[in-house]
């Protein structure tokens, strides 16, 4: 697709702002929302075998490691992330197709495989096959980690439209038609509310906490069905093999 090679051929500097950071340093605006994702959905194993598809310039395996995880690799598509992440000094970041990628590893050889912001790139027929290749190259019990678009947020389409390469935004329950349509044995959703790093973004997060009542106050007047409750702009699946 023509579009896509005009974008993801320079990535990085074809987004409003910088996408990558001069220093490791200024990764650190993104540690408190990565962190708690690495802490409250990577397995409990340091060294557990983590692949990272559509790593970037490898924020996440950076935090990560700092974690302790050992046993960990990045796969992009853009040749400036890949660039971006050797220049940081990030390790384990390759540039490769995510399927073909996929396709080389053996079968039932990853205890986790994380999708942060890929999904979404996806068409669906791209995104049953990416299914299916994550499916085999997980071990039994290993988790599929994805983050995503939420369509069920009053505020999706600022996630959905707000990259030309977004083909489009989900809920927990297409989710989980795709993931136990697909094998899996089953899924869990969260939100992604805002990680508290100081005064401004503990206000943020207990005014979401409002915010959030009042907006399942309005699901539940429309539809009369209280089972909404993943409402954050993003949301996060854990599907489980």
């Amino acid at each position: 697709m023509r579009y896509r090679e005009r974008i993801y051929g320079d990535y990085v500097k074809a987004a409003s702002s910088s996408l990558a950071p001069e220093t490791l340093a200024g990764l650190e605006g993104r540690r408190p929302v990565l962190a708690r994702f690495i802490a409250e959905h990577f397995p409990p194993a340091r060294d557990a075998r983590i692949v990272d598809l559509g790593c970037g310039h490898g924020a996440l395996l950076h935090f990560a490691r700092r974690a302790g995880y050992t046993n960990l690799s990045g796969i992009d598509g853009s040749p400036a992330q890949v660039a971006a992440a050797k220049r940081l000094g990030i390790d384990g970041v390759r540039h490769s197709e995510l399927m073909t990628a996929l396709a080389t590893e053996p079968e039932a050889s990853f205890d986790a495989v994380v999708a942060y912001d890929v999904i979404e790139h996806l068409t669906k027929d791209e995104l049953v096959d990416m299914t299916d290749a994550v499916r085999r190259v997980l071990k039994p019990g290993g988790r599929w980690l994805i983050h995503a678009p939420n369509g069920l947020s009053p505020f999706a389409g600022v996630m959905r439209y707000g990259d030309l390469t977004h083909e489009q935004a989900f809920t927990p329950e297409s989710l989980t038609q795709l993931f136990l349509a697909s094998g899996f044995r089953e899924a869990a959703f969260h939100e992604d509310p805002p990680a508290v790093r100081g005064l401004t973004s503990a206000v943020r997060a207990v005014l979401w906490r409002v915010v959030r009542c009042l907006l399942r106050f309005a699901l539940v007047v429309e539809t009369g069905m209280p089972e909404y409750r993943v409402l954050t702009m993003n949301l996060i699946a854990v599907a489980v093999k």
